[in-house]
């Protein structure tokens, strides 16, 4: 009895959860939706009408990013806001972030490696750009460096270690698959 109600509950949480986590992103956005029809004095005249002016709002605003004026203008404004030391943090965290998940049709530069450990284990990672920064390149000894990305299971947070390149093994591996298993503690495998 126990093993079949483990074994419902570990079918259906995931799906449970997914599908509420997806209702509740439904939910806020018809919100915010209804709130700009109610601020225009317009009654909807059904459910869903909210969620769909934002998702009209934000087509709209990604056709408008795709002309050169307005994103010059943003680019001035996301420059002056930068300026705020507090904003510049948040803003640029998430702002990577979100490049990260939308790369536009570009491949991923992302390379999955392995790391030696000094017990003989070895650890997965990602190199996230070749080329470090000046300031850590001035600081290290001499040699070819590049940061390693090493995501923590079951969170959004990892730690950045700065490896030769030589002490790396390159593997065959995509980005998204190898960060799935990373975040899922390996538990999260892509069927051969």
């Amino acid at each position: 009895m126990k093993k079949t109600l483990t074994r419902g509950l570990m079918n259906l949480l995931p799906m449970a959860l997914s599908l509420w986590l997806f209702w509740s992103l439904f939910v806020s956005l018809d919100g915010l939706g209804l709130f700009l029809l109610a601020l225009l004095g317009i009654n909807p005249p059904f459910v869903g009408l909210g969620f769909s002016l934002v998702v009209a709002l934000v087509f709209i605003v990604g056709l408008l990013f795709s002309v050169s004026p307005i994103v010059w203008i943003y680019s001035w404004i996301e420059r002056q806001l930068m300026r705020f030391p507090l904003f510049k943090s948040v803003y640029g965290s998430i702002r990577d972030i979100a490049s990260l998940m939308n790369r536009d049709g570009k491949p991923n530069t992302q390379q999955t490696v392995l790391v030696r450990q000094a017990n003989g284990g070895y650890v997965v990672g990602f190199i996230m750009t070749n080329t470090p920064p000046k300031p850590l390149l001035d600081a290290l000894p001499e040699g070819d460096w590049v940061p390693v990305l090493f995501q923590l299971s079951y969170q959004m947070a990892g730690v950045t270690s700065l490896v030769k390149r030589e002490d790396l093994i390159l593997v065959d591996w995509s980005f998204e698959e190898a960060m799935r298993f990373n975040l899922t503690a390996g538990i999260s495998q892509t069927p051969n």
